[in-house]
């Protein structure tokens, strides 16, 4: 058994929270799942988890719809924590009393601590918390003891250390809550009980023992893209079942600066991968030309991948009943699952840097990275010894500078945007914003300006900068780049990019904007 075995269950009542409240748990150094809150008890009781916790959710408790779980999970004795809806709902469920009085709490407020033993061990009032609720919680469930409390929550936190049942009104997984993490790690650890085994050498065991037992003594084929989950999982993959594995990489001509070289160094001198480097460049742009709409763009990047991806996979003997390989490494991460709803990938999902492998590959699928946030996977890949470049890797578009130059592309302009690109990143590397930017990279509308430069007029493109920071990619900000880093970008690509005279800064957010321009 394995503490994956015992999951931390994190049931969703409709929270924008839940995978944040699952991240916290790993965190913890404890696995998680997110479960929906239709979950009946037996279902619960088949994980075996360690502990639940139920999230918060924009309604009322006693709202007509609003979501609740089967009241069959209280009799089963697991330790359960709710958060914000989440301990209305034990309060409802379990013999207190919920109140709509028409005043809610909302932002940072202090809390005012009356007990503090078990969950706020140590709590002193004054400690900043983090509130989004309309009702109150006026009484706790029957046998709980209150806390805290707020001017606007009489009972902002509850405890029942003989049923190990425990609610806060406020949201302990946002960074605002000043020690909200700490609270989490001593529900899990202390009230509990649970180990903090959850980590980036137990997942890499793990992980590794479940593909080779899936895989045993058959071949495995990886498409490497360049990105971080490809990588990380033909690393992980790798170090289960060694020679095994063949990668593919497919260079499109439509990848950032000296990418091929990095992955074929990484792969095939530094892990001794079989690697197939497949230079098909001149057939992208072929392909391409002529094209300006978007999607026509990455369709036809997508089509021409897989159409390539299968030429090699028959040429190791895929599909045709012999030894070839019978394994296909995919990069499916937990979120991919989550956002699937099914709990597991029937098929295989698009890839998410070259636009799509069809659902019928013969091929069954290895998903070592199905079960870690983008996070943890960057650890795993540190672990495995990945060099940073590769792990810190911002995302970057399935078909590649195809959907950064804004028209028809070509050699040419995917040259021009690749040496631009490269010198956004190694200034904002030198300025030491990397790691702190969700994305940030350079953008080549297909049309041209006039400019002068040594007394003559010019006649080249525009570079757009664009830099943005995220949490998750839903929702971004435009990055307030120091004005002297814009500026040594600016003169940068104006002096050493040959192609380029003009330069301007994407200050738009999303929405109304996309991070991509395409």
């Amino acid at each position: 058994m394995t503490e994956a075995d015992h999951p931390v269950l994190v049931v969703d009542l409709g929270a924008q929270y839940a995978q944040l409240i699952a991240r916290r748990v790993r965190e913890a150094h404890v696995y998680s799942e997110i479960v929906q809150h239709s979950i009946s008890a037996a279902e619960v009781a088949a994980k075996q988890p360690g502990a639940i916790i139920l999230s918060g959710g924009p309604k009322s408790v006693y709202e007509e719809g609003s979501p609740s779980i089967d009241p069959g999970i209280y009799e089963l004795g697991i330790p359960i924590l709710g958060i914000c809806y989440g301990a209305q709902l034990l309060a409802r469920d379990l013999g207190g009393t919920v109140t709509a009085t028409g005043r809610g709490e909302y932002g940072r407020t202090e809390l005012e601590v009356s007990r503090s033993t078990g969950l706020l061990e140590s709590w002193g009032s004054g400690t900043v918390v983090w509130m989004s609720h309309g009702d109150q919680i006026t009484a706790g469930p029957a046998g709980s003891v209150s806390m805290a409390s707020t001017p606007e929550a009489p009972v902002a936190a509850f405890g029942d250390d003989d049923r190990r049942i425990y609610g806060v009104q406020f949201h302990p997984e946002v960074a605002h809550t000043e020690r909200g993490q700490e609270l989490i790690a001593m529900f899990l650890h202390d009230l509990a009980g649970l180990a903090p085994t959850w980590t980036n050498v137990s997942i890499i065991e793990a992980e590794v023992a479940k593909v080779q037992a899936q895989v045993g003594d058959e071949k495995v084929l990886c498409a490497l893209s360049g990105g971080v989950d490809s990588a990380v999982a033909a690393a992980l993959v790798h170090k289960a079942v060694g020679d095994q594995l063949t990668c593919v990489f497919v260079d499109t001509g439509l990848m950032r600066s000296n990418e091929g070289d990095q992955v074929e160094e990484t792969f095939k001198n530094q892990f001794h991968v079989e690697l197939i480097h497949v230079k098909a460049a001149d057939r992208f742009f072929a392909a391409l030309a002529g094209v300006t709409d978007p999607e026509a763009k990455r369709k036809i990047i997508g089509e021409l991948f897989i159409r390539i991806f299968e030429e090699v996979a028959r040429e190791l003997g895929a599909g045709s009943g012999g030894d070839g390989p019978r394994y296909l490494v995919q990069g499916t991460l937990y979120p991919d699952v989550i956002e699937s709803g099914s709990g597991h990938a029937a098929n295989i999902k698009s890839h998410h840097n070259v636009g799509g492998l069809p659902e019928d590959l013969d091929f069954e699928l290895c998903e070592p990275l199905r079960a870690l946030f983008k996070d943890e996977v960057r650890a795993v890949g540190e672990e495995l010894g990945l060099p940073e470049h590769i792990v810190w890797r911002q995302p970057f578009p399935g078909p590649g500078l195809a959907v950064r130059i804004v028209g028809e592309v070509t050699p040419e302009r995917a040259e021009i945007l690749r040496n631009a690109d490269a010198v956004v990143v190694e200034e904002v590397k030198r300025a030491g914003l990397y790691r702190e930017l969700w994305q940030s990279f350079a953008v080549l509308p297909a049309v041209r300006t006039v400019g002068v430069m040594g007394d003559g007029r010019t006649y080249a493109y525009p570079i757009i900068i664009r830099a943005v920071t995220s949490d998750d990619a839903m929702t971004a900000d435009w990055a307030r780049l120091p004005y002297d880093v814009v500026e040594t970008i600016a003169n940068r690509l104006i002096n050493e990019v040959d192609g380029v005279n003009r330069v301007a800064l994407d200050v738009t957010s999303k929405p109304p904007g996309t991070i991509e321009w395409e």
